[in-house]
């Protein structure tokens, strides 16, 4: 890998060409430097601020087009500097050589300036009037700067030039375009000088990607395939020799006999680095579609999916033989679950885990030791599917699926269409868990994932999520993503026309012991049926009695019989966490959500608009009879008028 030549940066900056702030104290020679750097000649008279100024491409390797933005550092215009500085790819600070009260002003005004205005982009210190510095006062440029350096790791680079004897003035712009298409920040922790995690991911899956015959080294001809697609240059068997000996030497578990392991594949990018190389590194990158966040670019990924709000997105059975395939792989030690270093080694080509944080992190059924089965594993991917399919299908990527990405997902029906077919088409379904406090509503989701029930109460201040697979009685499984929505938070949710848009079927718990918490529930009852009518997106309804194992409150049965047979819902289904005793609850929630044209509550309001629109369409029935009873009538008449003429 000897990094033969640079490519053009696929960056966003590429597209546009990069754009280049200049800013400092006035007379530290900014404009002096730009005039320089873009006619080659030192300008007899300088005007006080120029304008945009285009360099010429062929200044530097990459042929990217740069253009360089002088600015005026006068309180009146301090205005359209900070507007220039927001706008820049890379920032060229100046001060000047003979001037060490503006090398001061740096540290505590315009790098400090810089953070105030969140100009998070790569720094270039340029010390100009080099020509002009006293030599007998001369001090080492790293010394100043080392400490400044330290305090502000935005810089990039330090260096020092003069315009009028030619010093170095291309090299500041280069500096600054390369820190731009080539950043360190993503890369390199300068810091702990080591390669950063995202860095080391991406570069273990294009080691992956090239190890041909999967036996963890590149052998010399996998090697010299890798350089000619990234610099479209062969190695020399004599090269090969000398990038193993160098690794080698540095690093003995770098090489075995197989080749370049992936070991001696990341010492030789952290080398190339350190050496300030880092085009060479960004060039394998982008050759394999990595953008600056070195995530995959948006072409490499899932197009944006056209559906309506009331459809789904869900894995194709070919990617779900290829997730089924992976987790058998990367169970080592065959036990029927990935256990946490197993679920890191398997995303460890991904950018992070995406099940680390909310709402994916404790979202799925864990074993005792804390492995995810099969089946937990298949429904964490069902449910990212669901929630963000594009962020699944990167993953799908990173994880090694080869296939077009738009294979890996279906879109499903849409629930309306659901309806009038009486039947559901999908095989993940969400159901919204709404409640009062303390109804019981957390201890349905622990208990769908197995957790063991407690007493202690904590109330739910955040929506969270359990999603598992239910077993059908036809030996299939579904997915149900339960997602528990706390009552503080309905009326934000219902605020949003299409609320309940994604939701498949709606489960409203109660405690079935407190007679408040059923008013409440069936309140709430009410309040989403209301949604659902307004807005068309009616959703099957369930009431769950939770708490069981409590004495019942006095009247419950009357209650619940009343507004099951009001709203023509199923009754309340009793279940108690306590006790275990859930009464097939999660089999009757997909059975419902399956059947979307059932257990759909009507309120009163909803009863009245439908005998509204009743009356209202036999209105025009009678009329439409009416109308074709005159028309039969007239063409009658005029008939029987001709006939009359006729004979007459």
């Amino acid at each position: 890998m000897a990094g033969g030549g640079t490519s053009a940066a696929k960056s966003s900056s590429t597209t546009t060409g990069v754009r280049i702030v200049v800013a400092g104290d006035r007379g530290t020679g900014k404009s002096s430097l730009i005039i320089t750097a873009a006619a080659e000649s030192f300008p007899t008279n300088v005007p006080p601020v120029l304008p945009p100024t285009r360099l010429p491409e062929d200044m530097f390797p990459e042929h990217v087009p740069v253009t360089v933005i002088d600015t005026s550092s006068s309180l009146e215009n301090r205005g359209k500097l900070a507007d220039e500085l927001k706008r820049a790819d890379a920032v060229v600070l100046t001060y000047a050589c003979d001037e060490p009260s503006t090398l001061d002003r740096l540290s505590t005004f315009w790098l400090p300036e810089l953070r105030r205005l969140e100009v998070k982009v790569p720094v270039i210190v340029a010390g100009c009037k080099l020509d002009l510095r006293d030599e007998q006062q001369a001090v080492s440029l790293e010394l100043v700067m080392s400490p400044i350096m330290q305090q502000f790791r935005e810089i990039e680079t330090c260096i020092e030039c003069s315009a009028y004897k030619h010093i170095q003035i291309p090299e500041v712009f280069y500096y600054a375009q390369k820190a731009v298409l080539h950043p360190t920040a993503p890369l390199f922790d300068q810091e702990a000088q080591t390669l950063k995690p995202r860095c080391v991911r991406a570069l273990k899956r294009i080691f992956i990607l090239c190890d041909h015959d999967r036996d963890g080294a590149l052998s010399d001809a996998e090697l010299n395939d890798f350089q000619v697609k990234c610099f479209n240059a062969p190695l020399q068997p004599s090269e090969i020799v000398g990038v193993k000996r160098v690794v080698q030497e540095k690093l003995p578990e770098g090489v075995n006999e197989n080749g370049l392991t992936l070991t001696g594949f990341l010492f030789l990018h952290a080398l190339f680095i350190e050496k300030g190389r880092l085009e060479t590194t960004w060039t394998v990158l982008r050759k394999y579609g990595y953008n600056n966040d070195i995530r995959l670019g948006d072409d490499q990924l899932l197009a944006p999916i056209k559906r309506t709000p009331d459809q789904s997105v869900e894995l194709t059975s070919e990617a779900v033989e290829f997730l089924r395939g992976v987790f058998t792989l990367f169970d080592s030690d065959g036990d029927g679950a990935l256990n946490a270093h197993e679920l890191e080694d398997l995303f460890s080509t991904a950018p992070e885990s995406p099940w680390n944080e909310a709402p994916y992190a404790n979202a799925a059924e864990k074993n005792a030791l804390g492995g995810l089965s099969l089946d937990g594993f298949l429904s964490e991917w069902a449910f990212m599917t669901v929630l963000d399919p594009v962020l699944s299908v990167e993953n799908l990527i990173y994880i090694g699926y080869a296939g077009d990405p738009s294979s890996a997902v279906r879109v499903t029906r849409k629930r309306r269409v659901d309806r009038k077919k009486q039947s559901s088409d999908r095989n993940v379904f969400q159901c919204f868990v709404f409640g009062p406090k303390e109804a019981g509503k957390s201890s349905l989701l622990h208990s769908f994932v197995g957790r063991q029930f407690t007493e202690a109460y904590t109330p739910t201040t955040e929506e969270r999520y359990a999603v598992n697979t239910v077993d059908q009685p036809d030996g299939t499984k579904k997915t149900l993503i339960l997602r528990e929505i706390p009552e503080d938070a309905i009326g934000k949710l219902l605020v949003n026309k299409d609320a309940l848009a994604a939701c498949d079927i709606a489960v409203f718990v109660h405690d079935s012991s407190n007679a408040s918490s059923w008013t409440r529930a069936t309140e709430l009852l009410v309040q989403v049926a209301s949604h659902g009518e307004s807005t068309g997106y009616e959703v099957p309804c369930l009431i769950v009695a939770a708490k069981d194992d409590l004495e019942p409150y006095p009247t419950a049965i009357q209650d619940s019989t009343r507004v099951s047979q009001d709203m023509g819902i199923e009754a309340p289904i009793p279940i108690s966490t306590k006790l275990g005793d859930f009464n097939n609850v999660f089999r009757r929630i997909v059975r419902a959500a399956e059947h979307p044209h059932l257990s759909i509550p009507e309120t009163e309001a909803g009863k009245s608009r439908k005998q509204y629109h009743r009356v209202l369409n036999r209105s025009l029935m009678v009329v439409s009879v009416g109308a074709a009873v005159a028309i039969v009538g007239l063409a009658a008449y005029r008939v029987y008028a001709t006939r009359k003429n006729a004979s007459s």
